[in-house]
This record gives C-alpha cells, sequence and structure tokens, in this order.
C-alpha cells in the first residue's frame, strides 16, 4: 500500500526532546507532554460507541453509574481510554462511526467492540466479531486525516469540530486490541498450539499499521497488552477445561498462557518497531499484570466479586450467552427483565461477562497512570519521550 505523504515534524519538538538526553539534570526538568488530541483504535474494551454506531445501540443497563443510561459504551460507565482522555484534559472521545453530536477536535476513537488485529472470515451475526477489524481502522483514520484538514478549510463549525493538521503530529496513538483474535480461534474449535500459531501472522499485521500510522507523521504510541482472558466469564463458560487448569484464583490457566504467549511477541514487536521508526516514542503498557491483580488480590480493595459478572443471568458466573446483561423473556404475555445488573457494581470487577465495571475500569487506569506498567516505565504524560532519552 502506498502512503501519502508525511507530515512535517516540528523542529522545536525534535530540538526539546533531543535537549533532554543531555544530562539527568535536564530529565528531572523534563516537563510533560502536551497533547492536543488521542486516535484510539481497539476493541470493546476501548469502543466509545463505534460498534453502536453501525449495528445498534449497547442498549440498557449499559452506562447506568455514569452516564445515566446506554452511551455506546459495554459497561456500566466510563472506559480505561476515558479517564486516559480526562487525566490529558481532553474530552472523551467521539466514535469515528457516530454521526450524531459528535466532536472530533481533540481526536477521534475508532475502536469498535469485537474488532481483531487479523480479519475475520464471518459477519458479526454468525460470530459476534466485527468486520471493522484493525486495518479497517486504519482506512477510517486515514480516510479522517484526508478529509477532516478539506473540510476544515470550509471554516465555521467546521474549523471548531475538527482537529488541526498539526495535531495529527503531536497526538497521542492509543491501542487496546488483540484479546479478540485469541478468542476467535478457540471459539473457532482450534487448539492452544492451533491458536498460538497464528499469533505471529497477528502482531505482524499490527506492526503493520502501527508502521502505516507513522507513515502518516504519528509519532507517540501507547500500547496496552491484553488481559488475562482465561479469567473471563464468557471464556470460561463457553469453552470447557478441566479442573486441573484452573489455577488458584479460579482463572482457566491454559487460556491465560496464550495471552501472556501473545503479549511476549507484542513486547518483541514494539522494541523491533523502535529500531524500525526512529522518531517514535512508544510505550508498551501491562495491563494483563494489572487486571490479573485486580481479580486475584480484589477482596484488598473492595471487589468483593472479582469473577461473578454483576449483570447477567444463572450459570456459576451470571453468566448466559444466550441471555446477557439486559435480557428480557416472554412471561405471560410481558417481557421480564432477567439480565439484571447486581445492586453495587463498584463491588465487582465483570460487568457482563466480558467487559469491566467502570470502577474496574478505574482501577486499572490508576494502576497504569504512573508508568509502573509500562516499558519505559514512564507516566502517561511523559509518553512523548523515547526510549533511552
Amino acid at each position: 500500500m502506498l502512503m501519502a505523504s508525511l507530515f512535517p515534524i516540528l523542529v522545536t519538538t525534535i530540538f526539546a526532546i533531543s535537549l533532554f538526553s543531555l544530562t539527568p539534570s535536564l530529565v528531572l526538568a523534563r516537563k510533560p507532554c502536551h497533547f492536543p488530541a488521542i486516535f484510539n483504535f481497539g476493541d470493546s474494551n476501548s469502543d466509545t460507541g463505534g460498534l453502536s454506531a453501525a449495528f445498534g445501540q449497547a442498549g440498557p443497563p449499559n452506562g447506568e453509574s455514569f452516564f445515566g443510561g446506554p452511551a455506546g459504551r459495554y459497561s456500566d460507565g466510563r472506559l480505561v481510554i476515558d479517564f486516559i482522555a480526562q487525566s490529558l484534559g481532553l474530552p472523551y472521545l467521539s466514535a469515528f462511526l457516530d454521526s450524531v453530536g459528535t466532536n472530533f477536535t481533540h481526536g477521534a476513537n475508532f475502536a469498535t467492540a469485537g474488532s481483531t488485529i487479523r480479519p475475520q472470515n464471518t459477519t458479526l451475526q454468525q460470530s459476534g466479531f466485527s468486520p471493522i477489524s484493525l486495518n479497517v481502522q486504519y482506512y477510517e483514520f486515514h480516510d479522517f486525516l484526508v478529509r477532516s484538514q478539506v473540510v476544515r478549510k470550509r471554516g465555521g463549525v467546521y474549523e471548531t469540530l475538527l482537529p488541526k493538521e498539526e495535531d495529527f503530529s503531536n497526538a497521542l496513538y492509543t491501542f487496546d486490541i488483540g484479546q479478540n483474535d485469541l478468542t476467535a480461534g478457540y471459539f473457532s474449535n482450534m487448539s492452544t498450539e492451533e491458536v498460538k500459531a497464528y499469533v505471529p501472522d497477528v502482531l505482524n499485521q499490527f506492526q503493520t499499521i502501527i508502521q502505516y500510522i507513522y507513515g502518516q507523521g504519528g509519532r507517540y504510541f501507547w500500547i496496552h497488552n491484553t488481559g488475562p482472558v482465561g479469567c473471563l466469564p464468557y471464556v470460561m463458560e463457553r469453552i470447557p477445561v478441566l479442573a486441573g487448569q484452573i489455577d488458584e484464583n479460579g482463572c482457566a490457566s491454559p487460556f491465560n498462557e496464550v495471552a501472556q504467549f501473545f503479549n511476549l511477541g507484542l513486547k518483541k514487536t514494539v522494541e523491533q518497531l523502535r529500531k524500525d521508526l526512529p522518531l517514535a516514542a512508544i510505550t508498551y503498557v501491562d495491563v494483563y499484570s494489572v487486571k490479573y491483580s485486580l481479580i486475584s488480590q480484589g477482596r484488598k480493595h473492595g471487589f468483593m466479586q472479582p469473577l461473578r459478572t454483576c449483570c447477567g443471568h444463572g450459570g456459576k458466573y451470571n453468566y448466559n450467552k444466550n441471555l446477557g446483561c439486559g435480557g428480557k423473556i416472554s412471561k405471560h404475555g410481558k417481557e421480564v427483565l432477567v439480565g439484571a445488573p447486581c445492586k453495587d457494581p463498584s463491588t465487582y470487577v465483570n460487568w457482563d461477562g466480558v467487559h469491566f465495571t467502570q470502577a474496574a475500569n478505574q482501577y486499572i487506569f490508576e494502576h497504569i497512570l504512573n508508568g509502573s506498567f509500562s516499558d519505559p516505565p514512564i507516566p502517561l504524560n511523559m509518553a512523548c519521550q523515547r526510549k533511552g532519552n
């Protein structure tokens, strides 16, 4: 694929960054980065309305804890990406696909629930996985980059709703995707070894997208690894595992081991990207460790239900794939809500069997904010600094 011309990088920015590498005192004197925008790519962990706009709203009780009703998110409230935007002084990201009430001045969200890195050969109705895979999200981004500047020149309201050209090279590019690539393999009856076998191809496609965005002027990347999928009710209920494969915290070890295999490969991919893209600042964030510690030690932090679903119906984990959160049945000619939410979502880690509650998302954000789970170990507001500088 031929890329569009590279956006010029501001000389003053490069000069400032190079200065920081001169002495330890200057390193300590670094000022926080100024990110005028965020462009996010991912799946339901960071979807703020993409799938809802394309295929129908994530209905109630989603959004009840913060937004007072459905807000395009598969959670009772905010997601990690919402907390990231807020901490950087930016509004919550509008989904690129959502044409209602959108404002893209401070970036756009290309994530959609069910998305994978590698395109799936199934429809959403067949498999539950979105056709808007990472390469499609990139096409959307590329189109947005070009057309937003054409439209912005019309002035008026367009100028107030679209980002400036220079914002694309100064923006933070965030990624949280890969979980569905692993579960897609299992759900199509692949063995653990078969899933592992295609991980290199998945990571190669991820690497290509980062290179494409770099080619468009993107310089600052914040990349989440994938979480412990073996701790999610929708995986544990759907794929049989032996009793000996359940760890001390109730999670399915084989699936978590595959997630860790993926994450090891992702970290190596990031290391290679740093070599290939010398002007990029790429932060690898170990959300797997944060999420697993939340599940294994959640009770110490007020999460009394680390594995059980808050909003659902039936089964060991209060999860039923055929009757999920918000699900209703017909009884005596009337619709009755059976997939009801728990009384206090803030004491649960899992919202609907697949996604986390707002409280859990906030916990994750607060633990990755300071950089203690990042490589390099720099806080979010310093993510414009290149490793080694």
